[in-house]
């Protein structure tokens, strides 16, 4: 049994940034992630955007925090020698009834900071990206891509620098409320129990989070906090259009996600996803017959790609808190004094973008902690 004043529940890139922004001001943190190493599911199996701000309503968690998370993302590339560029993205309107939603989309950034963002017509499209078609399109020049492991690693780093612990193989399965904090137990895979005692309790388990808020005793669904895995697989470009685009290519977004859009990592691979499948159980398989539905999806815009050279690369699984018919559901970043849990901080439904706004959530928590 060891008392510590934070302990923080997940080691994807979320809770690792808690770590080190918390570990800043000193004092004990300890971080329990159920692996045996950091940031294996949500954190590194997705796109590694680094977003803009461009889509997320006025007055959200997601818009403000994505503006900051963007730019503290890129300064901690910069100085920690992680690998990103900052290639940026165009969003593309294929027929004119998708005009007005390009303009909306546009009006909405400019809204929620991202100024930078510029409409172009379909001459200017065809000059950045000349496969692509499309009438317009939204250029947004500091939208980029990281290396997740890279950032996850680099947060790990910090933290570990200033003193946290990070302690790996640690399933948490039950929390206690104490008079002066928390008692969690976490098991290995081999049966081994740990306990530790903390004063606060942070929860980024991410798609474990509505569990682990239920063990602290919340009523998950009377809160509406519970999260509903939305599943999206990611499909492989045949070697023949590694260079089909300079810039990440994004369709219009829909209700689940922002569509089939093209990405590409920073070895050169260049890749079509996510799309969007609500699931009852987490699992990462893609099935190879997904080819023809993102033929045509990605075919909307980039004619030349032929179902037969997309190859099934890998899934992610998102932990939303919006299910398939739901209106916008925001990060919920709260702590849960209100619902009888005093020095419980839930960090629930850190879908897009929570990558890039990781540092920008991490300062929200230590906010709270430290009461300002």
């Amino acid at each position: 049994m060891e008392d510590i004043q934070t302990v923080i529940i997940g080691g994807g890139v979320v809770g690792l940034a808690c770590a080190a922004v918390i570990a800043r001001r000193g004092g004990t943190v300890a971080v329990l992630e159920r692996n045996r190493k950091v940031g294996q599911e949500t954190s590194s199996r997705n796109s590694g955007v680094i977003h803009a701000g461009l889509y997320y309503p006025t007055g959200s968690l997601k818009a403000a925090l994505c503006m900051t998370g963007r730019e503290r993302v890129y300064a901690r590339c910069a100085r920690d020698g992680v690998p990103h560029r900052a290639c940026g993205k165009i969003v593309v309107a294929t027929e004119p009834a998708e005009l007005a939603r390009l303009e909306a989309i546009h009006r909405q950034a400019v809204i929620n900071g991202a100024r930078e963002a510029t409409l172009i017509d379909a001459a200017e499209v065809r000059r950045r990206v000349p496969a692509v078609r499309a009438i317009a399109g939204l250029w947004s020049p500091r939208t980029g891509i990281v290396d997740a492991h890279a950032l996850i690693d680099s947060y790990r780093r910090e933290a570990e620098r200033l003193g946290a612990m990070v302690v790996l193989d640690q399933a948490v399965f039950q929390i206690a409320r104490r008079t002066d904090g928390w008692q969690v137990a976490a098991r290995t895979a081999a049966g081994a129990v740990t306990e530790l005692r903390g004063t606060w309790l942070v929860n980024a388990a991410g798609l474990e989070a509505s569990r682990i808020a239920a063990l602290a005793g919340l009523d998950v669904a009377g809160l509406g906090l519970r999260q509903q895995p939305c599943k999206g697989d990611y499909f492989v470009l045949a070697p023949k259009h590694r260079d089909i685009a300079a810039h990440l290519v994004y369709p219009l977004p829909f209700h689940a996600g922002l569509g089939v859009h093209i990405t590409f990592d920073l070895a050169g691979r260049v890749l079509a996803g996510p799309d969007a499948e609500y699931v009852d159980e987490l699992r990462y398989d893609v099935d190879p017959a997904k080819a023809g539905a993102f033929g045509e999806a990605v075919r909307r815009y980039l004619p030349e790609v032929a179902d037969a050279d997309l190859t099934p690369g890998y899934a992610g699984i998102r932990p939303k808190l919006q299910g398939p018919a739901d209106p916008f559901r925001d990060f919920v970043i709260e702590e849960a004094s209100p619902h009888g849990a005093p020095g419980l901080i839930n960090l629930i439904g850190i879908d897009s973008p929570g990558l890039t706004a990781s540092e920008a959530i991490a300062e929200r928590v230590d906010m709270l902690i430290a009461g300002r």
